[in-house]
């Protein structure tokens, strides 16, 4: 009898404490037919050195197949809240990246998200890995969502310049990089080892959060005991900010972060990108305009002048979009562009080499079947100049005997269903 009454009184508490926590079981899964290709020309003719150059034309990289994320990422995640009383609550949130074209990314990491949570009327405190601060902008005021083909430049451009590993092979990175889901790689899109606060939700309309990333790095006493590796004492480190306003149909924030992306010890050199950017929407009902710039650098700081610098890149870009409800469905537009300012030295008798820069315009339809289902079409086209190699995705550009990248295309026809 009384084994029984102590079953029932443990039954009764564990239903207390189901009825103060939620768990939700949450995903999307997205697929598409994407097609993608990069033309490369050669811009070289006959000169009085090589008076019999043959141009070489144009050459054509271009490839077909099934993919996803091309609306939303695909993704499954679990999340849950527990009412801690007097206004507070603990919460957690595991998101896995799924690649359901060939399933073989499945939840073998948390790398969207993997954060863990104390709120109340103070606000939030975040810990773990997630968005870094100056990627929403990117996202939030892009039209497509810095999702597939129609991706805006600011963002493929900056993924591919904060990347801190394999730095020293990529001190000037052109090419299109990816929503990046290796946690080791790139502070841009997702930071790890995070300490972030968020404002309270009852500030009338303003937002903002801070966040600090450790880099994990080991120090040494004394300092001559530190290994001579590259990237081993500060690389990894991010500390970022973004505030905003958000009240009826207008949205608009500005952010910055700093992320530590190479460092050499016994040179007393520390590499960093700086990124700051502003964003803004607003709804006109039938129209909903966005707009975006930002500015990154890539620079070495010193402990010791040396004689010769390394100059700083300079990558500058914009965006300009717009959707536009039609029924079910929603049309999406944008066009973005960016530039690199190499901060190239004058050399006497010689001219200077143009910066690379590109543009990129995107249309795109979204018709909804219901809240959760829908289709979705995305044709994109990037102009690059000067050397600029961005992608739509798929191949890259052929670069050897002299040819030069040019433009690259893109398409999605894909379905997407969220649960």
């Amino acid at each position: 009898m009384k084994k029984s009454l102590v079953a029932l009184a443990a039954l009764a508490v564990a239903g207390v404490a189901s009825a103060q926590s939620s768990v939700t079981l949450f995903g999307v899964v997205d697929a598409s037919i994407s097609g993608y290709s990069a033309t490369s020309r050669d811009l070289n003719g006959a000169t009085l050195a090589n008076p019999f150059y043959v141009n070489k034309g144009s050459i054509k990289a271009s490839r077909r197949e099934l993919a996803n994320s091309g609306y939303n990422s695909s993704r499954l995640g679990f999340r849950g809240t527990e009412d801690l009383g007097g206004g507070l609550a603990a919460s957690f949130w595991l998101e896995a990246p799924i690649t359901n074209d060939d399933g073989q990314g499945g939840v073998s990491t948390f790398a969207r998200r993997s954060t863990v949570s104390l709120s109340g009327g103070f606000g939030e405190l975040r810990l773990g890995r997630d968005y870094s601060a100056t990627f929403w902008n990117d996202t939030v005021f892009d039209p497509f969502g810095t999702n597939g083909v129609g991706t805006n430049l600011v963002f493929a451009a900056s993924s591919g310049f904060a990347s801190f590993n394999g730095y020293g092979a990529a001190k000037t990175p052109l090419v299109n990089t990816p929503q990046i889901t290796d946690v080791g790689g790139s502070n841009y899109t997702r930071t790890s080892n995070n300490i972030a606060y968020f404002l309270p939700p009852n500030l009338g309309g303003f937002y903002g959060q801070l966040q600090y990333s450790f880099s994990e790095k080991t120090k040494y006493s004394p300092g001559t005991a530190t290994p001579n590796v590259a990237n081993n004492s500060r690389a990894g480190r991010y500390i970022g900010g973004r505030f905003g306003y958000a009240n009826g149909p207008l949205d608009v924030a500005a952010a910055y972060g700093s992320s530590t992306v190479g460092d050499q010890f016994y040179a007393g050199v520390t590499s960093k990108v700086n990124t700051f950017n502003l964003g803004a929407s607003y709804d006109f009902g039938p129209v909903k305009l966005f707009g975006e710039f930002s500015r990154s650098k890539k620079k070495d700081d010193y402990e010791n002048e040396p004689l010769v610098r390394t100059p700083d890149t300079d990558l500058t870009g914009y965006l300009l979009g717009v959707t536009v409800p039609v029924g079910a469905g929603l049309i999406r537009a944008s066009y973005s562009a960016v530039k690199y300012d190499l901060n190239q030295a004058d050399v006497l008798f010689q001219p200077r080499v143009a910066d690379p820069k590109a543009n990129k315009l995107a249309i795109g339809y979204v018709h909804n079947l219901s809240k959760r289902t829908a289709l979705y079409a995305t044709v994109a086209r990037i102009s690059n100049k000067n050397g600029a190699s961005l992608t739509t995705g798929g191949p890259g550009f052929v670069t050897t005997g002299g040819l030069t990248p040019k433009t690259a295309t893109g398409y999605d026809f894909g379905i997407r269903h969220a649960f």
